[in-house]
């Protein structure tokens, strides 16, 4: 089989199934990184105000960004994001910016979590359910990999004294406020999107 061929039985995502024919390939990209930016500023408000980090509907944003756009593009995306708030844009929880806080963890992961999530599905596993919820629970799991270890940093390195007494002193204190009271709600969006995403293809291959 030639390379061409096999490359034409990748699965595409469901980005590429929708790209209108009067947008070139390259504007569409374009597009659709800056929406996957809009879309976390906007989630980021989704919010309820927790110290030291927020819970937000960000992590499911970005699952299905990263399902929907695919690797490089979702994973530009978070990029895009992050650059936005680290100059001071007002797109992070709370309508603030600055990447020195305790939640710049998680704002990394997105990146990695949108490009892994992006990359499995690009060999469609998003179409199934069970493989959609193994792909995002790798995602989910993805940001906190990054999220709590910094969550710890912060405190010991970079947190006033006043911040700091306010902030997990330990591993185990971090993984309790970073990452344990968040699973009720990674387990819900990690459940919404296994139904939603194969669902979608479905209606797609019906249209």
């Amino acid at each position: 089989m030639s390379i061409a061929a096999t490359a034409s039985i990748v699965p595409q995502t469901f980005a590429d199934r929708l790209r209108p024919v009067a947008l070139s390939p390259a504007m569409y990209n374009v597009l659709l990184v800056i929406g996957g930016s809009l879309l976390m500023a906007i989630t980021a408000q989704i919010a309820i105000p927790m110290w030291p980090v927020s819970i937000t509907g960000q992590t499911f944003a970005v699952l299905l960004i990263g399902a929907l756009l695919g690797s490089k593009r979702g994973a530009l995306a978070m990029m895009l994001y992050a650059a936005e708030g680290t100059v001071g844009l007002p797109v992070f929880s709370g309508f603030s910016g600055g990447l020195l806080r305790p939640s710049a963890g998680y704002i990394i992961g997105f990146i990695a979590a949108a490009f892994i999530v992006g990359l499995l599905a690009e060999r469609g596993w998003d179409r199934r359910i069970w493989t959609t919820a193994l792909a995002m629970t790798i995602g989910t799991f993805t940001v906190f990999l990054f999220g709590v270890p910094w969550l710890w940093a912060f405190a010991q390195f970079f947190a006033s004294a006043e911040a700091a007494a306010l902030l997990p002193q330990d591993l185990s204190a971090a993984l309790w406020s970073g990452f344990v009271i968040f699973l009720p709600g990674g387990v819900l969006k990690i459940t919404l999107a296994m139904v939603l995403l194969p669902l979608g293809w479905r209606m797609l291959g019906k249209r």
